[in-house]
């Protein structure tokens, strides 16, 4: 479990560390600002573009093996990144690093139900959503430090995650025994290409839509429709072909449906909603970039609490629908008090809001993915778990474009507006909300406006992310509970198999095949 929880940390630190740190490298490397967007996307796109890939590949080859692969990729990739002296290098690390982090994201948690039973896997799945909370969140913190540390400077910021990475890759050799399920392989190569391209299509539209170009274009029109065509082209394949890379026929699973959907809208509220937090506190509320980072922790620590109370309760009493709802309210009620702050709101109050966020978060996030877990056969647990990882982190880039658009024109607006009544001039393309104003280089009046405009506009971002939670609190409920499964995913793929061959004894707690119960388990 510590390199499952190794492995997934680096993951979530390399798309979250160089928030904080972009500025500088950009400046560093004498690039532009479609560079600038270009560093974060490249990333974003390969994670999240192969993530189902990863998943399939774990229904079919060893997945210790593949685990230490996307491990050896994040290595390569951050060691580039961090040697780069020039952008286009740079994107390119971006991307492996992208790569490694997909395999991560789904490889982790599809390992951890291979050997662990459902029954016991809420607490080590609390843990796991409590590591993904610290990467996220104080990912832009450690960027932070990093470039306002003379002696170390942006570099770090990717050389910090190979520590860790050797660190899982050690651990997971020394420890990890899974046993090679060997079958005849037919890799879809169509199918692959087919929904990469057409995810890639769709991704990049959303990332530079109402920054490089309009929403209403002819680029618009290309990428949409192109993106379209090839993912109607990648269902269709993949309703033909023996061994898809996601086989259509798990979304007749009703929990697997309702869970992607509501991972989705999980995706859109968390990743759109929050993303803009440190902006606000640096902007609006006038803080440092490692203080923003700081005034993040009310919602770590919820979230930090809430999904490791939640797993152990669920590990013991095999309740868990109960905590899907409350997550799903709380994430709810938690936006829609954001969508009240403003330039003068109390750090305490926010403290407070942000801790019902990350309350409900963490009781939600993870508990999505044990439910899907528990009610697929053995077989397709890699494309469960990674269809969920992928429509969540879909539902964030989706999420963070169109919020990040509506606040730059939220922004704008506002800006002008005061400036009208003020008697001055709207104008000037910074002091209209077109870029990030350096707030150390404008006049007393200005930056008064422009914290106001940053606050009121960060407040209308949670307002419009607050539906996509309540969708998600209309969706949970039909969940259906199902009695969580004691025995673990290589147990149960050996039952399905119809032999026993190459599986482990029943881990302390599980019942066996005969459904007699083991000493741990009547004691419990």
């Amino acid at each position: 479990m510590s390199g499952l929880m190794a492995g997934m940390f680096v993951a979530i630190l390399a798309g979250t560390v160089v928030a904080n740190a972009l500025p500088r490298i950009i400046a560093d490397l004498g690039a532009g600002q479609s560079s600038y967007t270009w560093v974060v996307t490249a990333e974003l796109l390969a994670m999240t573009a192969t993530v189902p890939l990863w998943g399939k590949l774990a229904d079919l080859y060893n997945q210790k093996l593949l685990l230490q692969l996307s491990l050896g990729m994040f290595v390569i990739g951050s060691l580039l990144a961090g040697f780069s002296h020039e952008v286009g290098l740079l994107i390119f690390s971006r991307v492996v690093q992208g790569i490694g982090a997909g395999g991560l994201t789904a490889l982790a948690q599809v390992v951890m139900a291979a050997i662990i039973p459902p029954r016991r896997l809420g607490k080590y799945a609390g843990i796991f959503g409590a590591v993904f909370a610290v990467g996220t969140v104080a990912g832009p913190l450690i960027g932070g430090l990093m470039v306002d540390t003379s002696w170390l400077g942006w570099r770090w910021c990717f050389f910090i995650g190979v520590p860790f990475a050797l660190l899982a890759i050690v651990l997971l050799q020394r420890t990890l025994k899974l046993p090679t399920v060997r079958r005849e392989v037919k890799i879809d190569y169509l199918g692959a290409f087919l929904i990469v391209a057409g995810v890639c299509a769709l991704l990049i539209w959303v990332s530079l839509a109402g920054n490089q170009f309009d929403w209403l274009s002819w680029q618009t029109a290309a990428l949409t429709g192109g993106g379209v065509v090839l993912l109607a082209a990648a269902v269709y394949v993949e309703s033909r072909v023996a061994e898809p890379i996601i086989p259509l026929d798990i979304f007749r699973n009703r929990t697997v449906t309702l869970t992607t959907i509501a991972s989705l809208l999980v995706g859109v509220a968390m990743f759109g909603g929050t993303v803009f937090l440190s902006q606000y506190f640096q902007i609006s509320l006038g803080k440092s970039a490692t203080v923003a980072g700081l005034m993040s922790l009310p919602m770590i620590m919820g979230l930090l609490v809430s999904s490791t109370v939640a797993g152990q309760l669920i590990s013991k009493t095999g309740k868990w629908k109960i905590y899907l709802v409350a997550g799903a309210a709380l994430m709810t009620v938690g936006l829609g008090l954001l969508s009240t702050i403003g330039a003068d709101t109390h750090f305490w109050v926010l403290s407070v809001y942000m801790a019902v966020l990350g309350v409900g978060v963490g009781l939600l996030m993870q508990n999505l993915v044990l439910a899907a877990q528990n009610d697929v056969p053995a077989a397709e647990l890699g494309a469960a778990t990674s269809v969920l990882s992928f429509f969540r982190s879909m539902g964030g880039t989706i999420g963070t474009s169109v919020l990040g658009a509506i606040l730059a024109n939220r922004v704008a607006a506002e800006i002008t507006k005061s400036l009208e009544e003020s008697g001055v001039p709207a104008g000037t393309g910074q002091a209209a909300g077109h870029g990030v104003p350096d707030m150390t280089t404008l006049p007393e009046p200005m930056r008064v406006i422009v914290e106001h405009a940053y606050g009121v506009a960060t407040a209308d971002l949670f307002l419009v992310a607050t539906p996509f939670a309540l969708l998600a609190l209309i969706v949970v409920p039909f969940i259906k509970e199902k009695p969580l499964k004691t025995t673990s995913g290589m147990e149960r793929l050996a039952e399905e198999s119809g032999g026993t061959a190459g599986a482990p004894a029943p881990l302390a707690g599980a019942v066996t095949k005969t459904g007699t119960e083991t000493p741990a388990t009547r004691d419990s």
